[in-house]
């Protein structure tokens, strides 16, 4: 990537040059290169909000920013890009969506994210931080930057305008206002399942802002819940687990199971433990923010369930569900059972008779299917 501070070599993670894609895009670029030609003074603290695969603390590495993820996956590329740009140990701060953000932000630059939802509950977070002198720059993709958007930043922060497009990006300029009177943040959203799916049914569901389906229950998961698979005592993982309503059904169900729950998203495993935590589920639960099944041993996992993601920001892409069903087959025990819910023009059963050998329809809809494979 070419930019004022040099010319890094950027690489999402997990590295898969096979998927061809970039570490950054023309918003990232455009940025930069405002920051440089309107000699926006760094030297205060700057946060970066957002910054999906590293290319923004990168690039100002030497004016040691702090970055502020909800993704576990952006974290592992910005150590990696970062350490790759030669920059010292500690230049780029890492904090999470679930961390305190600094106590005073001098320059706040904002990755636009794919929610609303999630820049709401960030704006509203880092907000009692930005004072007026601050400077505010977002930017996205002219796709991702809506009214909504800039009605968000003006509501929070102040009088908000935007750029002119360059290359199909844009920017967003924020000029801070103290004396705005902010809402109160309304995440998490907590609402109650509906009748008739399972051990959860009534149930309570505590979601985060930016988990998939913030204020009601998704129909791929509601499907699922009607066909979940029955045993005592069993180790369970859900995968990719969201605000944990499969794997806290797992638990109600049967009190003797282990249910790891396990996604990339900080908000999703704050949600999932809140979630488990709500209903009183009994039994034994972990909660882990991760790439996937990496780090859970080989051969120690009975049943793996999974609703997978099939897009990466705005790039559609089966290589998460791919790795998520690798990592399935190598964590699971001779017998062992992977579940998965998916769209059904998505044609999962191909994967895992690739990988497993073999592929069951359990249930199917109009839309969904749920497919069971068997370690062998």
């Amino acid at each position: 990537m070419t930019t004022p501070w040099g010319e890094p070599a950027l690489t999402r993670f997990p590295e898969d040059p096979r998927a061809g894609l970039r570490a950054w895009d023309a918003s990232d670029e455009y940025l930069l290169r405002h920051l440089a030609a309107e000699r926006v003074p760094l030297d205060g603290t700057v946060v970066v909000v957002g910054d999906r695969w590293g290319a923004l603390v990168t690039a100002l590495a030497e004016h040691r920013p702090v970055q502020i993820s909800d993704s576990f996956l952006a974290q592992e590329a910005t150590r990696a890009n970062v350490a790759r740009a030669g920059a010292e140990p500690g230049a780029v701060r890492l904090l999470t969506t679930q961390d305190p953000p600094p106590e005073r932000i001098d320059v706040l630059l904002v990755r636009v994210p794919k929610s609303l939802a999630l820049l709401e509950d960030q704006l509203l977070r880092l907000a009692p931080a930005v004072h007026a002198g601050t400077v505010v720059v977002g930017t996205g993709m002219v796709k991702e930057i809506h009214t909504s958007t800039l009605q968000l930043f003006e509501r929070i922060l102040g009088p908000t305008r935007t750029s002119l497009a360059e290359k199909k990006a844009r920017l967003i300029f924020c000029a801070p206002d103290p004396a705005l009177e902010r809402p109160a943040n309304p995440w998490p959203y907590v609402y109650t399942l509906p009748d008739g799916i399972g051990p959860a049914a009534g149930g309570t569901v505590v979601n985060h802002a930016g988990v998939f389906c913030a204020d009601r229950l998704d129909i791929g998961t509601r499907f699922f819940l009607g066909h979940l698979p029955q045993g005592r005592g069993r180790r369970v993982v859900d995968l990719g687990c969201g605000n944990g309503v499969v794997g806290t059904s797992v638990a109600l169900a049967d009190p003797d199971a282990e249910v790891l729950f396990v996604d990339e998203s900080f908000q999703a495993v704050a949600s999932a433990e809140a979630t488990y935590q709500a209903n009183g589920a009994p039994g034994h639960a972990e909660f882990r923010v991760g790439d996937g099944l990496a780090g859970v041993p080989s051969g120690s996992v009975d049943v793996v369930l999974s609703n997978p993601p099939f897009h990466s920001h705005q790039a559609t892409t089966d290589a998460t569900a791919w790795r998520m069903f690798t990592g399935a087959r190598r964590t699971l025990r001779p017998g062992g059972e992977l579940w998965v819910v998916g769209n059904r023009h998505l044609g999962y059963h191909v994967k895992l008779r690739k990988l497993f050998g073999n592929s069951r329809l359990v249930a199917s809809d109009p839309k969904f299917v749920v497919l069971k494979a068997v370690k062998r």
